[in-house]
């Protein structure tokens, strides 16, 4: 039997690729999305598309009521660190107060499931690397502290109406579809993989590296990359699991890989040298951010892009042959 589900940011990067995968399992999708970061471009010509704001709740309830739903996907939201630390209470809106409303329609609407995308910017500064779900909570901006307070409002739906949740908190998402369908475009860019491409291919300036006094074998921060089709993979997972109960999953490759390695790494792919140059520190970047995605993989998880260069060189593909991104 055919499975529905609702897709909120599903023009997104993350979005888009987990639609694709439902889409390629024979699941119908609805995608609810603002376009305000989503593309419309990035949604197959066979889903239907809603272009409306979470904090529009008459569309909300509309689109839901046009169900039944077997589960809601939730991808929209603001998602810049340092754009939060600017616009905090623009955050905590956008996200906390839109999420609580959708978290509510879902219970109203006897939505039996729900997915949300979280993030790894829970754990501030973490005592321990890898990161494992049961590490401290100490979000260090209001982006980090917006999912945080999602995942508990999804802890409340469980407890008191029964509503399964999955809260999946990746790490950096990273890559293109394999196929070439689907790439990342944000405007502007702040991802590192994308800004190295740019940057490679004379699209930007040379690219600033902030800091190299880290306490990390080549003085710059570490990052822990996982290809977003293996996101999309992990989604599909932990919904189906939930027919067991509630699932928390760190996710990523559970190997860390320095500014600087990204770097050699598009050299090699590219077969160019990338222009850049240090500059002083980010305020808030922590030296390493490493996951132990240990819960996720017991669960059947398997990543399908390990290498650093295997994800890079899925990403040089769609920007190279992307120019313009989804405008193009």
């Amino acid at each position: 039997m055919t499975r529905r589900f609702l897709v909120t940011g599903g023009a997104g990067y993350v979005g888009s690729h987990l639609v694709a995968a439902l889409r390629a399992r024979g699941d119908a999708v609805v995608v609810f999305d603002n376009l305000r970061t989503g593309h419309r471009a990035a949604v197959p010509a066979d889903v239907r598309l809603v272009v409306a704001d979470l904090a529009d709740h008459a569309a909300v309830d509309a689109t839901l009521g046009d169900g039944p739903f077997d589960g809601v996907f939730h991808f929209a939201g603001l998602t810049q660190v340092g754009e939060s630390m600017r616009e905090p209470y623009r955050y905590l809106y956008d996200n906390v107060a839109t999420g609580i409303a959708l978290v509510d329609a879902c219970v109203r609407h006897k939505v039996p499931r729900f997915v949300l995308s979280s993030t790894a910017a829970l754990f501030g500064m973490p005592d321990e690397v890898p990161i494992r779900e049961e590490a401290r909570i100490e979000p260090g901006n209001p982006y980090g502290d917006s999912k945080w307070m999602i995942e508990r409002t999804l802890l409340w739906a469980s407890r008191i109406h029964g509503l399964r949740s999955a809260c999946l908190r990746y790490f950096n998402a990273a890559g293109a579809d394999p196929d070439g369908r689907l790439g990342e475009d944000h405007r502007p860019e702040s991802h590192l993989i994308p800004l190295v491409i740019d940057a490679t291919l004379g699209r930007r300036p040379p690219l600033e590296v902030y800091g190299d006094d880290y306490a990390t074998p080549d003085g710059t921060c570490v990052r822990d990359y996982v290809h977003v089709t293996d996101l999309a993979d992990a989604h599909l997972l932990a919904f189906d699991r939930l027919a067991e109960g509630d699932v928390v999953w760190n996710l990523g490759n559970g190997a860390g890989h320095s500014v600087l390695e990204v770097i050699q790494a598009v050299e090699r792919v590219a077969g160019a040298k990338v222009p850049y140059r240090f500059a002083p520190r980010r305020p808030g970047d922590p030296a390493v951010l490493v996951a132990a995605a240990d819960r996720a993989r017991a669960a059947g998880w398997r990543p399908r892009f390990h290498a650093l260069d295997d994800i890079v060189r899925t990403a040089w593909a769609w920007r190279e042959a992307h120019p313009e991104g989804y405008g193009g």
